[in-house]
């Protein structure tokens, strides 16, 4: 009966749209007051004639005021809550005032955030109160523009691909390498249409605006000031904030362990982050995000409302907590619909991982650019792999209602996301551990069978770099680089992508440290071209272990349909791992080499004492522009004429053995 009554009682999100009365001022809540003063109701009327007097009626008195106030909030609540927001954006806006006269500079993310708050909130407002008005107005417009259509398309999809054509020939004349990451990519998309279920009914609107809209993402990222700029701002207030981690993790195990610990270092973020995925949960952000992204997938590709929003939810989080939001619709999905969301949740990675990998190193600009980029090229190569040729019953549905937490404040929504993230942390940890140990054994075991027929230093890695080689070299990277990034994805594909990714932040940091590219006949590091193209192909959850993540969490969700899951989930596999792919081969095209600026002028006032990248690069000029003739040493190109040629090349010297350092 308890529980019961709990249930009865407890505020659901209707009851907080409407408004939910506090019990104690209810007239219900009012009746229980005066038996606490009256005693309980079970007494005779003598002794409840003899409990009251003085007590009683103080406490009648006492509640009449608290009646009154309830009765005038009640009917002046729309002005109360007009004064309340009215007073709250003056306050704001004379801290915003006040903070853009000290320091404009300083108060610029305020600006782009307020600014970003207004614009939504003024759209909104007018669409509520203008928006049929305008829509009636712009109907001839309309309906003039749909007469037009059949042809104008046509028009449209010509300019486009003149356009684009144009673009790729001037574009590429400067670096046709980038030719190969092009080639790659068409590639990997007429691979995927021959692997297609049903050929004849691929929707190639879906395919064509689903690409159209990762290739422009990618170009305003990777290739427009502004959109790198961005992106590069997002990425360092990223790293700035799971900075805070630390305060918590230091106090928890101490600075010693968290500075030389991987499991103390790294994992504490994911729990950090899982905390405040949570609490923006609970506040609606995510929601709110997740609609807008998902209408504007919607609306373009001409995919249903259930299988856009869990794609588009996969930008934010996991492959399993991606499907609740549609939870209530998975029942009645074809298997389509379903081998899309399966696609979403293969293709992207949750952000709570996302925070381990940037404090690896890896650069967190490329990692949400490579997130965002996979949504809508996850629905549109689902869509050329599992055509939909069921009758869908949300085609056309405008609206799917998001399930929301069973929080009840914003206290309980952050211990709940800190408390789910234990689970997490504790498969990140344990799976390390065991693959770490299974991989170990692997290789043991092939370097026992390579011995057998006098073959050294046979592995894993060494097998998956010779097998995924032309797809690596397809993807954009260089041949000298192919073998480790075909290395890293075939740990990515086989193994998981946390190991993978680990491993490349290890040839990011040689690189960066200025170590030398090659020990021997090994490659200690790859090109900044090779690192970007890695990085977006391992972004995604596409690996041999997810299989049972995602067929456990979705089959939790519909025990009914688990034959359906079973049939469509490997090749979702295959579609997440090409969907990654596509955009590393877009990394390729749209990669601008960074140059390095004038190392005369570098070298020249450099500090020796440690090495870098720049050093590096420079000092190998210098050893190219270096001549040793009959025991003299001169200087050819930039360096020629140049004072301190000698010197410079005896500094590069300490740290880097050429055949020039000899003389």
């Amino acid at each position: 009966a308890e529980l019961l009554d709990m249930e009865e009682n407890q505020i659901t999100l209707d009851n907080l749209e409407k408004g939910a009365d506090n019990p104690a001022f209810s007239s219900r809540g009012e009746e229980s007051l005066y038996e606490e003063c009256n005693g309980p109701r079970g007494e005779s009327k003598e002794e409840r004639r003899e409990g009251k007097g003085r007590f009683s009626s103080y406490c009648r008195k006492a509640l009449q005021p608290a009646s009154k106030a309830k009765r005038f909030c009640k009917a002046h609540a729309k002005v109360l809550r007009r004064v309340v927001l009215g007073l709250l954006g003056v306050a704001y806006l004379c801290y915003f005032i006040a903070a853009c006269w000290l320091n404009f500079q300083r108060a610029l993310a305020l600006v782009v955030m307020t600014a970003v708050v207004v614009f939504f909130t003024c759209w909104s407002l007018f669409k509520k109160y203008c928006g049929a008005k305008v829509l009636q107005l712009l109907s001839p417009i309309w309906k003039c523009f749909q007469k037009c259509w059949p042809w104008l398309k046509w028009l449209l999809w010509v300019a486009i691909l003149g356009g684009l054509i144009t673009w790729l020939a001037l574009d590429t004349s400067r670096n046709p390498e980038q030719l190969i990451s092009l080639a790659g990519f068409c590639f990997l998309v007429l691979f995927l249409f021959a692997c297609s279920k049903h050929h004849s009914a691929v929707s190639w609107r879906a395919v064509f605006w689903g690409l159209g809209l990762e290739f422009l993402f990618g170009l305003f990222v990777l290739r427009t000031t502004p959109g790198t700029q961005a992106f590069q701002w997002l990425g360092d207030q990223i790293q700035f904030f799971l900075g805070y981690t630390t305060a918590g993790s230091s106090f928890v195990f101490g600075n010693t362990l968290i500075e030389e610990v991987f499991a103390f270092q790294t994992l504490p973020i994911v729990v950090f982050f899982s905390c405040v995925m949570s609490i923006l949960y609970y506040l609606g952000v995510m929601q709110w995000l997740i609609v807008k992204i998902s209408w504007l997938l919607q609306v373009s590709m001409g995919t249903t409302a259930t299988e856009t929003l869990s794609v588009a939810g996969n930008i934010f989080v996991g492959q399993t907590e991606a499907p609740l939001l549609i939870r209530p619709y998975l029942a009645d999905m074809t298997r389509s619909e379903i081998h899309a969301v399966m696609t979403g949740g293969f293709s992207t990675i949750a952000g709570s991982v996302m925070g381990a990998y940037i404090s690896f190193g890896i650069d967190a600009a490329s990692l949400i650019a490579a997130s965002v980029m996979a949504a809508p090229c996850a629905l549109a190569m689902s869509k050329l792999v599992y055509p939909e040729v069921e009758e869908s019953k949300f085609k056309g549905k405008a609206s799917i209602r998001l399930s929301s937490g069973e929080e009840r404040n914003i206290l309980e929504a952050a211990s709940n996301g800190a408390a789910a993230s234990v689970g997490l942390v504790a498969n990140i940890a344990a799976n390390l551990i065991a693959f770490l140990a299974v991989l170990e054994f692997i290789n043991a075991a092939l370097r026992w069978f390579g011995e057998m027929v006098d073959i050294e230093g046979l592995s894993f890695q060494v097998i998956c770099s010779y097998v995924l080689m032309p797809v690596a070299f397809l993807m954009g990277a260089d041949w000298a680089d192919s073998p480790l990034v075909a290395e890293l994805l075939g740990i990515k594909i086989f193994l998981n992508e946390f190991v993978a990714y680990q491993q490349l932040a290890t040839y990011k940091k040689n690189r960066l440290s200025g170590l030398e590219e090659w020990n021997g006949s090994q490659k200690q590091w790859i090109s900044e071209r090779a690192e970007s193209i890695t990085t977006f192909a391992l972004c995604g959850f596409a690996n041999l272990s997810s299989i049972g993540i995602m067929l456990g969490g979705l089959a939790s969700m519909v025990p009914q349909r688990k034959g359906d899951l079973a049939s469509v989930v490997l090749r979702a596999l295959l579609t997440g791992i090409c969907v990654s792919m596509l955009n590393a081969c877009l990394a390729g095209l749209f990669h601008v080499p960074t140059e390095v600026g004038d190392c005369v002028t570098f070298l020249s006032t450099a500090n020796f004492s440690s090495t870098s990248y720049t050093l590096y690069v420079c000092c190998k000029q210098l050893f190219a522009s270096s001549v040793l003739e009959n025991g003299t040493l001169s200087f050819a190109g930039a360096w020629a004429g140049v004072a301190e040629s000698a010197l410079c090349l005896a500094q590069c010297c300490r740290h880097y053995n050429r055949t020039s350092c000899a003389g």
